[in-house]
Formats: C-alpha cells, sequence, structure tokens
C-alpha cells in the first residue's frame, strides 16, 4: 500500500498501530495524554518502539460517551498532528467520524483516516478521502458509541458483518476510493457483547474473502477485563500488569486468525508478542 511519501507493507509482519488519545475520557487512558508535551513524548516513545502507525484521536468512543463539537475535536487533534508530523517518519492516522476533522488532519500531516463510522456520520468524508488518495480505515458498529452497548443482538454475527463489509466497501468504491487503499476492522467492542468479541477473534480469517487488510483492536477493553476479573464484581483497570497479558493473548490469537494490523495502547509489548506470532505464523 503505497501514496504521497508512505507505504506500508502486509504479509510476513503483522503491522502495529500505536493508540494516541488526547481526549479526557478514554475508557483506557482518560486525560493522560491530554496535554501537549506528554501527548508528545508518548508518540515518539511508541515510535521509537516500533509502532509501525500512529492513531490520533481527540473524541473518546468508549461505550456511552456523549460526542464533542468540530471545535473542540480541532483544538485537541491539529496541534498535535502538526508537531508530530515533524517528530516521526511513520503514516498519522485521525481517528474521526468528521469530515473537516480529517481535512484538517490530513493538511496538518495525516496521511490515514480512521473513520469508526465506516462514513455512515458524515457523506463527506468518502469525497475527501477520494480526492485525497490516502488509506481509510472502515469499521463495523452497532449503533453509536453512545448506544452501542445497550444489549447488542445479532442473528449471525460474522454473516451480519461480512454483509456490512460488502456494503460499505462498494459503496467506498463507487465515491472513487481504490480498494487498495482500504483497511477493515471488525470493531472488537463496538456493538459487541463479550462473547461476540471472542468470537471475532476466533473467526477473524472469515474477512480475508474480501482482498483487503484486516485491523484488530481489542487492546485493554471490557470483554479481557471481565474475563480477568477476581470473583467479585469489581473491575480491573485497563493499565493493570494482568490486562496487558491478556490484550497480548488476545492480539496473539487475532494475528494467527487473520489480523494484518493491530491497534494497541502498549507498543513495546505488542512488538515483542508480534515477533514471536509473526515467526510461529510463518513457520
Amino acid at each position: 500500500m503505497s501514496w504521497k511519501t508512505h507505504s506500508l507493507t502486509w504479509g510476513e509482519k503483522t503491522l502495529v498501530m500505536g493508540i494516541l488519545n488526547v481526549t479526557l475520557d478514554s475508557f483506557s487512558d482518560g486525560g493522560k495524554y491530554f496535554e501537549f508535551d506528554t501527548a508528545m513524548a508518548h508518540a515518539e516513545k511508541m515510535a521509537a518502539d516500533g509502532a509501525d502507525i500512529i492513531d490520533v484521536g481527540g473524541e473518546s468512543t468508549r461505550p456511552y460517551s456523549e460526542p464533542i463539537s468540530t471545535e473542540e475535536e480541532l483544538r485537541r487533534t491539529i496541534p498535535v498532528i502538526t508537531e508530530l508530523a515533524k517528530r516521526v517518519s511513520v503514516p498519522i492516522s485521525i481517528d474521526t467520524t468528521k469530515a473537516e476533522v480529517a481535512r484538517q488532519a490530513l493538511s496538518a500531516g495525516a496521511a490515514i483516516i480512521n473513520d469508526i463510522s465506516a462514513f455512515r456520520l458524515d457523506p463527506e468524508m468518502p469525497l475527501l478521502a477520494a480526492e485525497t488518495g490516502v488509506p481509510v480505515i472502515l469499521m463495523h458498529m452497532q449503533g453509536t458509541p453512545g448506544t452501542m452497548q445497550t444489549s447488542p443482538k445479532y442473528d449471525d454475527l460474522i454473516g451480519e458483518i461480512k454483509a456490512f463489509f460488502e456494503k460499505v466497501i462498494t459503496a467506498a468504491l463507487e465515491k472513487g476510493i481504490a480498494r487498495s487503499k482500504v483497511i477493515i476492522d471488525p470493531g472488537i467492542g463496538f456493538g459487541k457483547t463479550f462473547s461476540h468479541n471472542f468470537q471475532l477473534i476466533r473467526h477473524m480469517s472469515a474477512f480475508e474473502s474480501f482482498g483487503v487488510p484486516i485491523l484488530a483492536g481489542p487492546s485493554r477493553k471490557a470483554f479481557i477485563r471481565n474475563k480477568l476479573k477476581p470473583g467479585t464484581h469489581d473491575d480491573i483497570h485497563p493499565e493493570k500488569p494482568v490486562v496487558e497479558i491478556g490484550t497480548q493473548a488476545a492480539i496473539s490469537a487475532a494475528v494467527l486468525n487473520g489480523a494484518h494490523v493491530v491497534r494497541s495502547h502498549n507498543v513495546a509489548n505488542t512488538c515483542a508478542t508480534l515477533k514471536i506470532i509473526d515467526a510461529i505464523k510463518n513457520a
């Protein structure tokens, strides 16, 4: 996948997308990297640790989260992307559902659009992607972040998600986006029960039929914390070491079952995990 001054190679090496949340309320690290200097330091560390992509998001998409204004999202993300593009050579993705945020982010130095709505929330987004020729990540989500975890139901989990991707990929192509620039994300944790998430990881290979790279994002999510919590109703904090162990297990399974790129909060640990997993996969 080559565009402008960037390229990504899919195959023997699984790629790592490092997560940079410049938000106050993300489930995993809310507020930790909200300030400019801490965001910069964390992003540069992720690049040094081996990240192939750095994903910058200014609006939390955790379950039951409330949307923020375009102006606030721009205020959070654009200064970070502008400076980060000067400091790292890996492509930066903008995690947004708003075309105006994506447009300004691309002008500031971002090179990938990561849209959790798969273009369903802003009709201008596919036109922008086609015009700029950048890669796009299209994710499956049942509902919106505010509603997605209110009793998600499927008659055929994998079949329904495949039908969704058939529809949104076709729509993207019709808008002028090249198939070679499309990445799909089955949306672990987005409108899924805990059981659904484990099923998605187990059957990740079902999405290989689309002939495009598959992204998996299980990092620190509630289905992992729920499975690992002690015999009480208390949740485990996302940054606890045991959650990191669970995350690496989920990442390993996703890659062995077909994921080409994984989204991670801890890039150093994920890169170490993938050195072994990729060696096993390619043996």
